[in-house]
């Protein structure tokens, strides 16, 4: 359902106070009193701290400063009288016992009488003692249609008619904005150019960019890593560009559903962060990242409010790519945790949220430590698939080592032993072969002289890798692979081959 939907059939239900969590203040009263309107012309009375009431001119100023008198408004209009009363900010108030028992004595009135109370507030803080009187509901941020009508009434005011790819293309970019966002960057670009030009859409971008920033949960991640710099991984990547085209229309037209994300697990240094921006940029998809700590504040309700937030932006911005790295450490024995249950309400909100979303938003989780997973996040509906990212074998190797040395060396690559190289780092993830790189770098540009395939064998013997200092750890994630709980990156696995024999065998 839609928020006039939601918002109309709460009205006629005869909800009493009705709590809407928004940034969007001034379209939010225009919708409601829209929606006053269709519903026989209730009265829509508008309350604030400084001015109090406002609009009608025989309460004009009236609980100015009180917003308990605020309340009692509601009681002197005749109780047949239908109105719709809109208290901004109200939500600094509701601590203050005298404001709490008169909204909690006005929702038993209300009840038989058609008039409701609508607090608007930046964030959803509701006190444990008004949780059963008050019905919350989020107010979203423009979608297309009405992006679109705002830019179409923009552009007829200055006398542009643009084509409509390009108007397609200023309606996406500016998704995820709100409308007085978007008003006020469109008026910079017209204020520049006199129109708006195809340029414009990087100005757009830059102000969405602004706004992730300002949030301080997602941040807008610029990619330009391509699906060919992964070396191996050849069963991900494969699966990766099968489903390139599932975000188009074509794709809706044939009966697919948007893709809903991956869970890659593995060790350390072996790409997974690689191939999450490389999906991205493959994919011609924005990626957002979300460091999952930041969800968490020190406010009571705010790192619930942090969640839903982070997830109407993402939702917004579709389709769009959402990183969210090493998800492992965010969510581990988060049952044990003193902090009153707070790090439970964020990972069921989150879940549940993966489960049901039908926006094209892309989910890309990493995870280094699968135990520390708990078991909700790997059943079947969060993620389309788990994929485990193992140790590169020495196919791999040389993959990745052509991928570095055509990057750093296009003109010398063929003075490189590639191959001698991937035989004598086993063990070697990605991330350890491009710091033996960096090490043989620095040994020729010290000697005045480009570096050679001994200069990499030299730094490579100094890097001692994580496959034997944490080989406990790592054998642990191969026994899980190897149980058939995931399936397999790459092509040629690193497993042992009693592993593959056990995977292998009949189910008995």
């Amino acid at each position: 359902m839609t928020f006039r939907e939601d918002f109309e059939l709460l009205v006629r239900a005869r909800y009493p106070i009705i709590y809407v969590s928004t940034r969007e203040e001034e379209r939010l009263e225009t919708a409601i009193a829209h929606l006053a309107r269709d519903l026989g012309n209730r009265g829509v009375y508008i309350w604030d701290f400084v001015d109090g009431y406002q609009g009608n001119p025989n309460d004009a100023g009236f609980a100015r400063r009180n917003p308990l008198q605020a309340l009692e408004l509601v009681e002197k209009l005749p109780a047949s009288a239908p109105a719709i009363f809109i208290l901004r900010d109200f939500h600094r108030f509701l601590e203050d016992i005298s404001v709490s028992r008169k909204l909690r004595n006005l929702a038993r009135t209300l009840k038989s009488q058609p008039k409701n109370l609508v607090i608007i507030s930046p964030q959803l803080a509701i006190p444990e003692d008004l949780t059963e009187v008050l019905s919350v509901l989020e107010f979203p941020l423009p979608n297309g249609a009405e992006i679109k009508a705002e830019v179409e009434r923009l552009l007829s005011a200055i006398g542009q008619t643009p084509d409509n790819k390009f108007l397609d293309e200023i309606v996406r970019s500016c998704q995820g904005l709100s409308l007085e966002r978007i008003r006020k960057v469109l008026a910079k670009a017209i204020a520049t150019h006199g129109q708006l030009e195809p340029d414009d859409v990087e100005l757009i971008l830059e102000e969405k960019r602004t706004i992730i920033r300002q949030t301080q949960i997602l941040d807008f991640y610029p990619t330009h890593e391509k699906i060919s710099d992964i070396g191996g991984l050849d069963n991900l990547k494969d699966w990766l560009l099968r489903r390139g085209g599932s975000f188009s229309e074509r794709a809706r037209q044939y009966g697919l559903p948007h893709p809903r994300g991956l869970l890659l697990v593995g060790i350390q240094g072996t790409g997974k962060s690689l191939t999450a921006k490389a999906i991205s940029h493959h994919w011609h998809l924005p990626l957002l990242r979300l460091d999952v700590g930041r969800l968490f504040g020190g406010l009571v309700g705010e790192s619930e409010s942090r969640t839903r937030q982070m997830i109407q932006v993402a939702e917004a911005l579709a389709p769009c790519v959402l990183w969210i790295d090493e998800i492992d450490k965010a969510f581990s024995g988060f049952d044990s945790k003193g902090d009153g249950g707070t790090t439970s309400r964020v990972f069921g909100t989150f879940i549940t949220w993966l489960a049901e979303k039908t926006s094209p938003v892309f989910v890309v989780a990493t995870a280094n430590n699968i135990q520390a997973l708990p078991p909700e996040m790997l059943r079947k509906g969060r993620f389309d698939e788990i994929f485990f990212v193992g140790l590169p074998n020495q196919k791999e190797r040389s993959a990745i080592f052509t991928v570095h040395l055509s990057r750093l060396r296009p003109h010398n690559l063929k003075n490189y032993d590639i191959d001698r190289l991937a035989y004598e780092t086993p063990d070697f993830s990605g991330a350890e072969i491009e710091q033996a790189l960096i090490e043989a770098m620095h040994i020729g540009f010290s000697q005045n002289r480009d570096f050679t395939t001994d200069d990499i064998l030299e730094a490579a013997s100094q890097i001692v890798p994580l496959a034997r200092t944490a080989q406990e750890q790592i054998q642990l994630l191969k026994d899980w692979a190897a149980a058939g709980k995931a399936r397999l990156a790459s092509r040629y696995s690193t497993l042992s081959s009693r592993m593959q024999r056990q995977l292998q065998q009949p189910e008995s």
